[in-house]
């Protein structure tokens, strides 16, 4: 049954959700073909490929607005590409897309946790439409003071509130960050102010979104990481619940003359949650590898298992999906 979203001022099916996690089940099987074989460029390849394909099944008109990279940069899935069994005719589900076929491609080419496939879908205009830039980002789960946490304090003052927040010792948070040479005074500030650290070595949609999921033991996420991964880490903490700030870091002012074009007016704005992704939004992702928040890709004799996240901003609902896929098997001869 089609539901009417007044604010988006678009017509949403709740059985879209399921066609969603067909497509990162798509992306994550792809995937998980180069779990551990050193090769991060064919692992991407593989899932961007299938995710396009399985996009053909989709009944959307969907337009791609965080993807691969410009036309001219990426074969499919390309910013402003258009996907859905109702591409470009107006008809069925009008949304804008974004998608991270393979979030973690060094992980998985390591064979190391929390790879996965994401995407998310909203009405028109409901992303942020992020250059491939990092963003400045710091993030916390649900049920706390709005503003308890803020991206232009220090870590040491943000982690002194949230244990207020929290009731609880500076001691007792643990801080999600990317391992990277960048965030090393972060690192120290973290340290020196008592917090714990979580050190990961890529997959920051994951991270973000374990502040919003109490068994990952995650409390704050701090630091920069990609724009478009940011957009997906926010549509997801609108659908499970949580706060988010985040900030475009240009380096160049080829950077800033190309966000422009993309609408962004003011290259030093603060973006909030509902800035980078609003009205309703829908989040699926499937692991490639087993993390935190979801089971990587596990084979079986006759297929494979995959295990999926989606979620609903408009219901916040949140439905764990196990899939068990068969495949033909060709054995050698006897």
């Amino acid at each position: 049954m089609a539901e009417k979203d007044p604010k988006a001022g678009q017509v949403v099916d709740r059985n879209l959700a399921l066609e969603l996690v067909r497509v990162t089940e798509a992306a994550a099987l792809a995937a998980a073909q180069w779990i551990g074989k050193g090769d991060k460029n064919a692992a991407d390849g593989a899932a961007v490929e299938a995710m396009r394909q399985a996009f053909d099944t989709v009944a959307i008109d969907g337009t791609v607005v965080i993807g691969e990279g410009e036309m001219d940069e990426a074969p499919m899935l390309y910013i402003g590409e258009k996907v859905g069994i109702f591409a470009g005719t107006g008809e069925g589900t009008i949304a804008d897309i974004a998608v991270d076929p393979l979030e973690g491609t060094s992980i998985t080419a390591k064979g190391m946790p929390n790879a996965m496939a994401t995407l998310a879908l909203a009405g028109k205009g409901g992303f942020l439409h992020a250059p491939d830039v990092y963003m400045d980002k710091i993030a916390v789960g649900p049920g706390l003071p709005e503003g308890v946490v803020d991206l232009d304090l220090d870590p040491g003052e943000n982690l002194r509130r949230l244990a207020l927040a929290k009731n609880c010792d500076v001691s007792d948070l643990m801080v999600c960050v990317l391992d990277r040479d960048r965030h090393k005074d972060i690192i120290k500030a973290c340290r020196k102010a008592g917090a714990r650290l979580m050190l990961i070595p890529d997959g920051d949609v994951s991270g973000v979104v374990a502040v919003s999921q109490p068994e990952t033991g995650v409390d704050l996420y701090l630091g920069w990481g990609g724009a478009p991964e940011g957009v997906l880490a926010a549509a997801a903490l609108r659908c499970i619940g949580g706060q988010m700030q985040g900030r475009l870091i240009f380096e160049n002012d080829e950077q800033i003359a190309r966000a422009k074009e993309m609408g962004v007016t003011d290259p030093k704005r603060k973006y909030k949650l509902e800035d980078m992704a609003k009205g309703e939004v829908m989040f699926a992702a499937t692991g490639v590898t087993t993390g935190h928040m979801l089971k990587g890709v596990r084979r079986s004799a006759t297929g494979a298992y995959t295990h999926s996240i989606v979620m609903r901003s408009k219901t916040r609902t949140v439905r764990y999906i196990e899939g068990h896929h068969n495949f033909t098997v060709k054995r050698p001869p006897a």
